[in-house]
């Protein structure tokens, strides 16, 4: 019940950041989900509808911390980013506070060239 009760207000926070917060080819939504056990990113053109880019840590080691692997998956993000010659995101963090993964993983973009 209690989880349910955190999915719902993690729900209605995200669509009160995209009534706010929409991406374009030139500037793409950096869009984050947080599960209990990995760390999704996106790169989304909110105007075509579509995924410009994509990283998670599924592939990476468990012997690292969540946040350490939260940080991988921003750079991770990042040099797909560039090969898409995407320097300018709009952040969207999708509800969940910006704290541990979710700031490791925009620092970790930040830190691998994406503006923001």
């Amino acid at each position: 019940m209690k989880t349910n009760i955190k999915t719902e207000k993690r729900v209605r926070l995200h669509k009160k950041i995209r009534s706010r917060v929409s991406g374009t080819a030139e500037c793409p939504r950096l869009c984050v989900f947080r599960s209990n056990r990995y760390m999704y990113a996106q790169l989304i053109d909110d105007v075509k509808q579509v995924t410009l880019a994509s990283a998670s840590d599924i592939s990476l080691s468990d012997k690292i911390t969540k946040v350490e692997r939260a940080k991988v998956v921003g750079k991770k993000l990042a040099e797909e980013a560039k090969k898409n010659k995407i320097t300018t995101v709009v952040f969207d963090r999708g509800g969940f506070s910006y704290r541990g993964r979710v700031q490791a993983l925009a620092d970790g973009a930040r830190d691998a060239g994406l503006n923001f």
